[in-house]
C-alpha cells in the first residue's frame, strides 16, 4: 500500500504543475506581488523565520549532512539573514526608475529605465547547501516582485520537508509555493512556461534545464561548478595558507561545495613543504581520527560515497595518496585526503570532485599554473596565494573564472556587492545582493515625449533637404543642423 507521502508526490504531475503556474500567474496579474509593501512584508517574514527557527534549520542540516552547527550558522543561516537585511535596506533604491540621458534626435524628451518583475519564476536548488541555495534566490525573486516556486533537492530530504513547512507558515501562499519530490516532479515543473528558471547544481542537469527552457524561450540562471584551482606560490605565510585552504575545502561541508578547491598547483620543489604544513594543520583541526571528528560533515548519500570511493580506488590514483584515504561506508565518512600528481588520464583529474579529496598538481615554474588552468574548462572560482604583485596581476588578467580570490578561499561569498556566478561551463548569470534583484527583474526602457517638437523632416515626401537635416540630427551636429535648416548643402 502506498504511503501518504507517495500518494501526495504521485499526484503532482504535469496537470498539477500547470494548475500551479496558472494560480501564481493570476496572483501576478492581479498586481499583488508588485507593491513595495508586499515585497517588504515577505522579506521581513523570511528574516523572522530564520531568527525563530534557526535550531530546526541546524537540525535539518545535521540530519542531511552531519553539518556542524558552526558551519550551518556561518555558511547558511548568517548569509541568509544578511541577504534579507541588505534587501530590506536597499529595496526602495533598487525599485526606483533610473533616469538616463536622451539624444538630440529625440529632443525634446526624457528617458528612464524602469525595473519590473519578470512574473512567475522557478527556483531549483541543490543539496549541498540546501537552506542557503534554496532561500537566497527566493529572496531575490521576492525582492524583484515575482511569484516563485521553489523545488528543493530531494537528496536533502530533511531540509526539503522543513522548507515546505516553514515557507507555507511564514510566506504568502498565493505567491510562494514549495514543490517537493524528485525527477518526476522536476520534469513536470520544467514542462511549464516560466518567466525565468534559476537552477543550482551540476552541468549535466543544467543542460536538461536549459533544453527545457529553450522550448519556451525562457531565460535561465545556471549556477554550476567545475574544478576550482588554487595556485600556491612559495613566498607565502605557510601556516595561514594551509589553514585557509583547509577552511575552504574540508571546513566547507567536507569539500561538497561548488567553490571548494579541487586542486592545488605549486612547484615540484615547494610541494612537499606545503603538503607537510597542510597535514600538520589537519591534525590540529580534526585529530588523529578524522572519521570520528564531530567537526566534519559526512558525504551526503551512498551514491556519492561510491562515486568518491571509485575515484580513490583508481589504480592511477590510489598509489598517489599522500595523506588520508580512510573511508567508513557505514557513516558515509571519508577522511581529508591529499593526492599528489595523479595520472593525467585518471577520472579524478577531469571530473569535479565535490568531496573531501584534494589534488596537488606540480609544475616547474609557478607561472606555468596559469597555462594549466587555461587548458581546462573555466572554473566557478580560482584562487591564488602569493605576495608577488606581478603574479597576482597576471592571474587576475589571464584567468577567466566566475570569481578570483587572492590569498583566501571562498570568502567572496560574504561580499554582497560582488556578483556570484560562473562563466562558460561553470554557469551563466549571477546573483547576491543587488545582483539577485537584477536576476529576477526586467529593465524596461521608457521614453517620454510631448506633442511639441514634431519635425516635418521625419515624414514623406522625402527631399534632399530633409535627408541632410536628419543626417545632422542623427550625427548630433549642431552646426550641421543649422546648415540644413538654412538650406546649405
Amino acid at each position: 500500500m502506498a504511503s501518504e507521502e507517495q500518494v501526495k508526490n504521485s499526484a503532482f504531475d504535469t496537470e498539477a504543475a500547470n494548475c500551479l503556474v496558472k494560480e501564481l500567474r493570476g496572483t501576478v496579474v492581479a498586481g499583488k506581488t508588485k507593491s513595495y509593501e508586499w515585497r517588504v512584508s515577505q522579506l521581513k517574514s523570511l528574516l523572522k523565520m530564520v531568527e525563530e527557527r534557526d535550531k530546526q534549520i541546524c537540525d535539518a542540516l545535521f540530519s542531511d549532512l552531519s553539518k556542524p552547527e558552526m558551519e550551518a550558522f556561518i555558511h547558511e543561516i548568517a548569509l541568509i539573514k544578511n541577504s534579507c537585511k541588505v534587501s530590506l535596506k536597499k529595496l526602495k533604491e533598487w525599485m526606483k526608475p533610473e533616469k538616463v540621458k536622451t539624444t538630440l534626435s529625440t529632443f525634446p524628451s526624457s528617458a528612464e529605465i524602469v525595473p519590473e518583475p519578470l512574473g512567475v519564476v522557478l527556483v531549483i536548488s541543490a543539496w549541498n547547501y540546501p537552506f542557503l541555495l534554496s532561500v537566497d534566490p527566493v529572496i531575490g525573486a521576492i525582492a524583484a516582485g515575482n511569484a516563485v516556486v521553489l523545488k528543493p533537492s530531494e537528496i536533502a530530504p530533511a531540509m526539503s520537508s522543513l522548507l515546505k513547512k516553514l515557507l507555507e507558515e511564514y510566506l504568502d501562499n498565493s505567491a510562494v509555493k514549495v514543490v517537493e519530490g524528485g525527477v518526476p516532479e522536476t520534469s513536470a515543473l520544467l514542462e511549464q512556461k516560466w518567466d525565468k528558471i534559476f537552477y543550482t547544481g551540476n552541468g549535466r542537469i543544467g543542460r536538461v534545464v536549459m533544453a527545457a527552457a529553450a522550448k519556451h524561450l525562457t531565460p535561465v540562471v545556471l549556477e554550476l561548478g567545475g574544478k576550482s584551482p588554487v595556485v600556491v606560490d612559495s613566498n607565502v605565510d605557510l601556516t595561514v595558507t594551509a589553514r585557509r585552504i583547509i577552511g575552504g575545502k574540508w571546513a566547507c561541508n567536507n569539500g561538497q561545495a561548488c567553490v571548494a578547491p579541487d586542486y592545488i598547483i605549486t612547484t615540484k620543489q615547494f610541494a612537499p613543504t606545503l603538503i607537510d604544513t597542510i597535514k600538520q594543520e589537519l591534525l590540529k583541526f580534526y585529530g588523529e581520527d578524522p572519521l570520528n571528528s564531530p567537526d566534519i560533515s559526512r558525504v551526503v548519500n551512498s551514491n556519492h560515497f561510491a562515486r568518491l570511493s571509485k575515484l580513490l580506488d583508481d589504480d592511477r590514483v590510489s598509489g598517489k595518496i599522500v595523506h588520508g584515504g580512510q573511508t567508513d561506508k557505514s557513516s558515509l565518512k571519508i577522511a581529508p585526503t591529499i593526492v599528489l600528481d595523479a595520472e593525467e588520464d585518471s577520472l579524478i583529474m577531469h571530473e569535479e570532485i565535490f568531496g573531501p579529496l584534494l589534488l596537488v598538481v606540480t609544475v616547474e615554474k609557478i607561472e606555468d599554473g596559469i597555462d594549466f588552468i587555461n587548458s581546462r574548462s573555466k572554473p566557478l572560482a580560482a584562487y591564488i596565494f602569493t605576495n608577488n604583485k606581478q603574479l597576482k596581476q597576471d592571474f587576475v588578467s589571464n584567468i577567466s573564472s566566475g570569481a578570483i580570490v587572492v590569498n583566501d578561499i571562498s570568502l567572496h561569498l560574504m561580499v554582497d556587492t560582488l556578483p556570484f556566478g560562473g562563466v562558460g561551463e561553470s554557469g551563466t548569470g549571477a546573483y547576491h545582493g543587488k545582483f539577485s534583484f537584477d536576476a529576477f527583474t526586467h529593465k524596461k526602457a521608457v521614453l517620454h515625449r510631448s506633442f511639441l517638437g514634431d519635425a516635418p523632416a521625419r515624414y514623406p515626401p522625402y527631399t534632399a533637404g530633409k535627408l541632410r537635416l536628419l543626417k545632422a540630427l542623427l550625427d548630433g551636429s549642431i552646426f550641421g543642423i543649422i546648415r540644413a535648416l538654412f538650406g546649405f548643402s
